[in-house]
C-alpha cells in the first residue's frame, strides 16, 4: 500500500479535488467499467459550511474527473448516524442538486442488504453495497469528536454499517470495532475534505477555516497525519494504533511522504467567534492564511484542553510580520523575526503546542 500524502491548499472544493485526482493520476489505477462508490461523510443533515459533512464540491469533482476518462459506473453511498435520515441529509448538504446533473445514483445504506464478515474481534456486518463496489473511495472530513478527540478516514467507514452495527461499535467503547472495520473494508483511495472541519464536536457548529484538502490511500497514515495537524497525539486516538496492528495501514508518516502540490495562500480577514475568539484573544493576526491560523487554532485549543485556561502568551502570525521583530512566538515563515520562530508553511498543530510549552518554560 502507498502511504504517500498529498496536500493541496485553497477554498474551492471541486478544483483542489480535481487536482488531487490528477496529480495522482487515479485515472490509471481504475479500470474502465469498474464500478466506483464514493462514500462522503452526511453524519447529519448539515451543509458543510458547518463543518461537519463532505462538502458537495467534493463530490462533483470527482464525477467530473472520471466522467472526463470515459467511466460511468459511479454511485454514492452514505448513512447518517442513528437518529438522522440519509435522505434529509443528503438534500440538506446539497447533493441533491450535483448527482441529478450527472445522473449518478445515491444509494441509502440504513436500506441496504448486510454481510457478515470475520475480523480481528469477530464477526461485524456490513452493508453489502460496500463491499461488493470494485473501487471505493472514502471521503472524510477532518474534524474533532466528542468521544474519539479527531474523526477523518478510519471512522468514516462506519457509514457503511448498519444502524444496529453502530449502537454496537459505541458499546464496545468505538475504537477496537473502528479499526476492525478498516482492516477488512479498505477503500482503494481516501480524500480528506479539510476545508472547515469543526474543532471539537462531530455534528459540527465550530468550524474552523484551514483550506486545505489531503489524498491518500493509506488511511491509517492519513490520520496520523490528521492527528499532527489538529495538535492530537496519536496514541490518544487509540483505535489509529489498533488499526494498524489489525493491518489497515501504517502509522509510519515520514516527511518525505508528504507531497505539497502548492502553498497557502493569504485569506479573506479571519472572522473570530465564540470558543475561537475567546482562544485568540492574546493573538496578533496581521494577513494570516488559514491553514496556519487553523492549526494555531487548534494547538491553542489542546493547550487549553490540558491545561483548563486558555495560553496567554505573546503570539504573532501572518505575512504582515514578515521582517517585523517580535518579543514571543512568531507562527510560520512569515515571522521570521520573532524571539521564538515555529518554521513551516504552515507548521502543524503539534509542532504549535511543543513550541508553545517550550517557550512557557523560558519565562
Amino acid at each position: 500500500m502507498d502511504s504517500r500524502i498529498s496536500i493541496i491548499y485553497g477554498s474551492d472544493a471541486r478544483k483542489l479535488t480535481l487536482s488531487l485526482l490528477e496529480h495522482s493520476d487515479i485515472k490509471s489505477r481504475v479500470p474502465l467499467g469498474a464500478s466506483i462508490a464514493l462514500k462522503p461523510n452526511l453524519v447529519v443533515a448539515s451543509p458543510a459550511n458547518l463543518g461537519a459533512t463532505t462538502h458537495p464540491g467534493v463530490l462533483e469533482g470527482i464525477i467530473e474527473y472520471f466522467f472526463g476518462y470515459g467511466h460511468r459506473n459511479i454511485s454514492v453511498i452514505e448513512s447518517s448516524w442513528v437518529g438522522e435520515r440519509t435522505s434529509r441529509a443528503f438534500e440538506v448538504c446539497g447533493y441533491g442538486e450535483v448527482l441529478k446533473r450527472f445522473d449518478v445514483p445515491f444509494f441509502d445504506l440504513k436500506t441496504d442488504k448486510t454481510v457478515s464478515v470475520k475480523t480481528q474481534i469477530g464477526g461485524i456486518d456490513i452493508c453489502e453495497t460496500a463491499l461488493n463496489t470494485d473501487y471505493l473511495i472514502n471521503l472524510p472530513v477532518l474534524k474533532g469528536h466528542c468521544q474519539t478527540r479527531l474523526t477523518c478516514a478510519l471512522k468514516n467507514l462506519k457509514g457503511c454499517i448498519p444502524d444496529y452495527e453502530k449502537r454496537r461499535f459505541h458499546a464496545m467503547g468505538l475504537h477496537k470495532p473502528i479499526a476492525a472495520l478498516a482492516a477488512v473494508l479498505k477503500p482503494k483511495l481516501t480524500i480528506v475534505d479539510g476545508l472547515c472541519g469543526d474543532l471539537n464536536f462531530e455534528e459540527g457548529g465550530t468550524p474552523i477555516l484551514s483550506n486545505r484538502m489531503l489524498l491518500g490511500e493509506d488511511m491509517v497514515a492519513l490520520d496520523t497525519f490528521a492527528c499532527n495537524l489538529m495538535g492530537v497525539d496519536p496514541d490518544d486516538v487509540p483505535y489509529i494504533g489498533l488499526a494498524e496492528l489489525y493491518g489497515a495501514g501504517s502509522a509510519k508518516v515520514p516527511n518525505e511522504n508528504i507531497i505539497s502540490l502548492n502553498s497557502p495562500e493569504k485569506s479573506a480577514p479571519i472572522k473570530q467567534s465564540g470558543i475561537t475568539k475567546n482562544l485568540t484573544r492574546f493573538v496578533k493576526e496581521d494577513s494570516a492564511c488559514s491553514a496556519c491560523y487553523a492549526g494555531l487554532v487548534h494547538a491553542l485549543y489542546r493547550l487549553k484542553e490540558e491545561r483548563g485556561m486558555p495560553c496567554k502568551l505573546p503570539v504573532a502570525i501572518g505575512q504582515g510580520y514578515k521582517g517585523v521583530a517580535f518579543d514571543g512566538v512568531g507562527i510560520g515563515n512569515c515571522c521570521n523575526c520573532a524571539s521564538v520562530q515555529i518554521k513551516g508553511c504552515p507548521p502543524n498543530a503539534g509542532a504549535i503546542v511543543q513550541a508553545l510549552i517550550d517557550f512557557e518554560k523560558t519565562k
